[in-house]
């Protein structure tokens, strides 16, 4: 992946993420503002309007990635991470699906099932994207200790063979 798809993925990521969780914090664990308002913080309306104006550069920023990394990864058979990216990349669609869903709803026992289904798979995708990623960091780290430990010392180095006369 190139810097600019990385940087996309993850700023939407943390974006779409932050203000998920805020959003949800707000409209379910404090308690109302007014006793007959459905807003339960001053900032809760901006916090949904950034989070639904993030998601489509998250679902942009997948499909970017998916052509050289996912689909790239998954032909070229790389083993390793294939169960964090897969988990992460089947939890993504119904997330989009149900956060589409919840705006075009009407039905409140329709609503509540949708509202549930997207903060579950939503906490399940971001396990999956950090889960992914530390993976990888770590598979990062350990190629850099080998690598580091494969190379002689400059002083231990056999001395370099004098070119033919």
């Amino acid at each position: 992946m190139t810097w600019t798809e990385k940087f996309l993925l993850w700023s939407s990521t943390l974006v779409v993420a932050f203000t998920g969780l805020v959003y949800a914090w707000m409209k379910y664990l404090l308690p109302p503002v007014d006793p007959y308002s459905a807003i339960h913080h001053p900032l809760q309306p901006l916090v949904l309007k950034v989070h639904l104006v993030a998601a489509p550069f998250l679902v942009f920023a997948v499909g970017l990635v998916f052509m050289q990394h996912i689909w790239g990864q998954f032909r070229g058979g790389m083993k390793r991470g294939r169960k964090s990216g897969v988990g992460t990349l089947l939890t993504l669609a119904p997330m989009v699906l149900s956060g589409y869903l919840i705006q075009a709803v009407t039905s409140e026992s329709w609503l509540f099932w949708l509202a549930t289904a997207h903060l579950v798979l939503g906490a399940l995708f971001l396990l999956g994207f950090t889960s992914h990623q530390l993976a990888m960091w770590a598979r990062q780290a350990k190629a850099r200790r080998r690598g580091a430990s494969d190379r002689r010392a400059p002083d231990r180095q056999p001395p370099r063979a004098a070119p033919p006369a």
